[in-house]
Parts: structure tokens; C-alpha cells; sequence
């Protein structure tokens, strides 16, 4: 599938408003927030050395974690099915990575609809109680990079951590056990400073960003971990990539508005539909160059043999883990500096960006309207021609300039409402972390 044209985006049909600023906030520069995987909890990386725990019922402080590393804590990440406990991993700007764990009381498991419903005792003794619970406990360090680490995440089960550094490698941890880890693999593909990596919703498929204007993507083969597709070059960004997020599992997305059914498509509409199922989960990208990309995996089924380009020299490793990503869709240019953050929503298929020029912006994929077939757009000095076969579009439906004033926007992420004031189960919020050490939260709600 070709790159959708950049066209200009209909006017905003939905408008940001601030709902709340996470209180108090850091006196020093926050880098990323991470919303707990099924708990109203949010973590923040600070600048101060330190990991900022806050509720999303109350926006309120619950914990901060600190002591564990000695320089600005730049990454921060969940660990996803854990019992009993919470487990959060650090990156720092130190070069190591740090294991947390905190101990839940009986009642702190996952949080039920019907709980947040009533505020998930957000305001009254029930959140007292667990801020005089066991605080998080610094379990174990992994060292081993050479410079500073940017990003780290957890695989979808659990099994693996990823981390990826300034000294332009990428590494993949194994836990044993409790606070047994193992490195299982040092992928130094990029030429250049990682700045994030993000793991396939369904599969143990790694994405990496560098500031070597690539996106490269690993798996297992055999007993080692290996490169399997290179983004890159005329067809990939023109500078830094600083972000790569994954689509939610296709079965979700596909439930969720212009995909929800099938009745009244027309034929290559669902062409489309069944194509996306066998290509899987999109990712999407951003970068200096001020564009959101999406890309999508070539079903193996279709894709040829010498089309595929993974950049990878070797001479020994097999060819039947080679994947070709191809672009899927230019989102509309709207920021006017380096794009740092991108988050897609696993409920209603949107995208947010924030970045260097302090505006959120989200885009939402509809069905393609009938235009002239051929029409061309200049994006970056690159002409993108839309293919007849490209089905859907992506227009701008809010925009909001200086959201953190005159600050940069580090992270912007898409979490679940939990707050007494929200209007359905599957409601979602926006959440912005920035230079400001403020951390925002905004709803998205339809113009009138």
C-alpha cells in the first residue's frame, strides 16, 4: 500500500480541554509518563532521579520513587501481568536500569469497571490506605550499556525487557526469576543514538528508533536475535526518528468505528479489512522532520523475495525471518518542529503527537472520500503519488498550541478515564509530560 497524500485536513470536529494537571507536579524536567496496564496509575520519569507514581482518580501524588540511580531518570515502563505486585523498570541517564517492586494489599488488584465507576475510592480513605502501604522497594540494577539509556519496555508477556542506549545498541533481557535477569541479546545495528524501542502487541517482534533516521525491527531466530526489516533510506524519514509505537491487537482496532462492520462496504473496502488482518498490527513513527508515518508488514504470503530490504550484511542468517514494512500513510504535516512522541489509542484506533513545538495534535482514519486517482503531494521535497488500492485517510480532528506554555512536550500518551467525571467505560484521556515538570491530562471531546 502507497503513502496517503498529505492533503489539508477538513476543520478540528473535536476539541481539547485541560481536565487536570497531575498534583504536585516535578520542580525538574519530566520525560515520559506510563500509564499502569490495568490499575488508575500513571509513572512518570523526572529529571530529578526520581519516578513519580500518581492516581488517575484523583490526580494526586502516591508515590515517588527514588535512591536507585544517580543521574535524571529518562524512561519508565510497567511490567504487564504481574500478581501481588506492581513492578516498574527505569532507565537513567546513569547507563544502567532499575527493577522496582511494590507489594499490593489485598484490595489493589486489578481495578473493575464498576470500581471506577465510584471514583475507585479515589478520594476517601481507600487512597489514604495505600499511600501508607509498602512503598517501592529498588529490587536489582542491570548494567551493561556504555552511555546513557532512553527508552525501555516490557514485551506484552513479561518475559523480555528491552533497553536501548545512547552508545547506539539495543539490549533484550530475560527474567529468570525474580530479580534473575539474563541478557539474551546485544543488537548494534544502528548507527546512531537509540532513542526508543517498542514491543508487537502480539508477537515477540522488537521495534527500534535511532537518531540514525531508521527504524529497524528484530525477532528470534533460532538462538539468537536478529534484524528482520530496516526502515530507512528514500523511503523511510529524512532525520532523527524519535518515537515507533505499535497499533493495538487488529482484533480490537477492527471492532471500533469505520472498521466496526462490514455492512454497506464496498468490495475493496473489505479487501482492505481482510488485508489489514493478515498484515497485522501497523506502527506508527515520528521525527525531525515533522511527520507521522505509518508503516505496515507485507503479508508473507504476498510479498516477493527480491523486494525485500532488511540492511542486514549477513551472509549466514536465514532469510524465511525477513518481513518487509512497507509505508502505509504520511499523517497530515502539522507540527513545525521535531516530532518526539506519538501514541495510538487501542480503543478507538486514533493517533496523538506532541513534540518540540508544544502543540498536541490527533488524528482520526476514516474511509477515503473519491478523489482523482494520481494526485500528488510534496512532502519533504518527495513526491508521493496515492495508489487507487489506498482506501482510508487520515485527517487532523483536534489541535491544541502551547499546552505546557512555552515548553517542549517530552511524551504524550493515550490512558484510560478513571475519574468520577467520566461519561463511559471506554472513555480515554490524553496525557502530556513536559519540560515544564508538569504532567496534563485532556479530553477529547466532539465540537459542538
Amino acid at each position: 500500500m502507497s503513502p496517503s497524500l498529505t492533503t489539508p485536513s477538513p476543520a478540528p470536529t473535536h476539541t481539547l480541554h485541560a481536565l487536570a494537571t497531575l498534583n504536585p507536579p516535578s520542580n525538574s524536567r519530566t520525560w515520559q509518563s506510563a500509564p499502569h496496564p490495568t490499575q488508575p496509575l500513571v509513572a512518570t520519569a523526572c529529571a530529578d532521579r526520581t519516578v513519580r507514581v500518581y492516581s488517575l482518580t484523583s490526580f494526586t501524588l502516591l508515590h515517588t520513587v527514588s535512591g536507585g540511580h544517580k543521574r535524571s531518570i529518562r524512561s519508565v515502563s510497567w511490567k504487564p501481568g504481574t500478581r501481588g505486585q506492581n513492578v516498574l523498570a527505569t532507565g537513567s541517564f546513569d547507563a544502567s536500569a532499575g527493577i522496582w517492586r511494590r507489594h499490593e494489599s489485598s484490595r489493589q488488584g486489578t481495578i473493575g469497571a464498576d470500581e471506577i465507576e465510584q471514583g475507585g475510592g479515589s478520594e476517601g480513605e481507600d487512597e489514604k490506605e495505600e499511600e501508607d502501604e509498602e512503598d517501592y522497594q529498588f529490587s536489582c540494577i542491570l548494567d551493561g550499556h556504555e552511555s546513557e539509556i532512553k527508552s525501555l519496555s516490557w514485551s506484552p508477556t513479561g518475559q523480555y525487557l528491552a533497553t536501548c542506549s545512547r552508545d547506539k545498541s539495543v539490549w533484550i533481557w530475560e527474567e529468570i526469576e525474580d530479580d534473575n535477569f539474563e541478557t539474551v541479546a546485544v543488537l548494534s545495528e544502528h548507527e546512531g543514538d537509540v532513542k526508543c524501542v517498542a514491543w508487537h502487541p502480539e508477537e515477540d517482534l522488537l521495534a527500534s528508533a535511532s537518531y540514525d533516521d531508521t527504524v529497524r525491527l528484530y525477532r528470534e531466530d533460532g538462538d539468537d536475535w536478529c534484524q528482520v526489516a530496516y526502515i530507512g533510506g528514500e523511503r523511510g524519514h529524512g532525520m532523527t526518528v524519535w518515537w515507533v509505537e505499535f497499533e493495538g491487537p487488529v482484533a480490537t482496532i477492527q471492532e471500533k468505528d469505520f472498521r466496526a462492520s462490514k455492512e454497506g462496504l464496498s468490495d475493496a473496502q473489505k479487501e482492505w479489512i481482510q488485508e489489514a488482518q493478515k498484515s497485522g498490527p501497523r506502527l506508527a513513527t515520528c521525527s525531525d522532520d515533522c511527520t507521522v508515518r505509518i508503516w505496515r508488514r507485507t503479508p508473507k504470503e504476498t510479498a516477493e523475495t527480491e523486494s525485500r530490504n532488511t540492511g542486514v550484511p549477513s551472509i549466514i542468517r536465514s532469510f524465511s525471518v525477513d518481513e518487509d514494512w512497507v509505508a502505509d500513510a504520511i499523517l497530515p504535516r502539522q507540527h513545525e518542529r521535531a516530532v518526539y512522541s506519538v501514541s495510538w489509542s487501542r480503543r478507538t484506533g486514533m493517533i496523538v503527537s506532541a513534540g518540540s513545538d508544544g502543540k498536541v495534535v490527533v488524528y482520526k482514519e476514516r474511509w477515503k472520500s473519491q478523489a482523482p486517482n494520481g494526485t500528488e503531494a510534496d512532502v519533504d521535497g518527495q513526491k508521493e503519488v496515492e495508489s487507487e488500492r489506498q482506501k482510508t485517510e487520515w485527517v487532523v480532528v483536534a489541535e491544541l498550541f502551547s499546552t505546557h506554555d512555552v515548553f517542549e512536550i517530552n511524551h504524550v500518551c493515550w490512558v484510560r478515564r478513571a475519574d468520577k467525571g467520566r461519561k463511559s467505560e471506554d472513555e480515554e484521556v490524553i496525557v502530556s509530560t513536559g519540560d515544564d515538570g508538569e504532567v496534563k491530562v485532556w479530553t477529547l471531546e466532539e465540537s459542538s
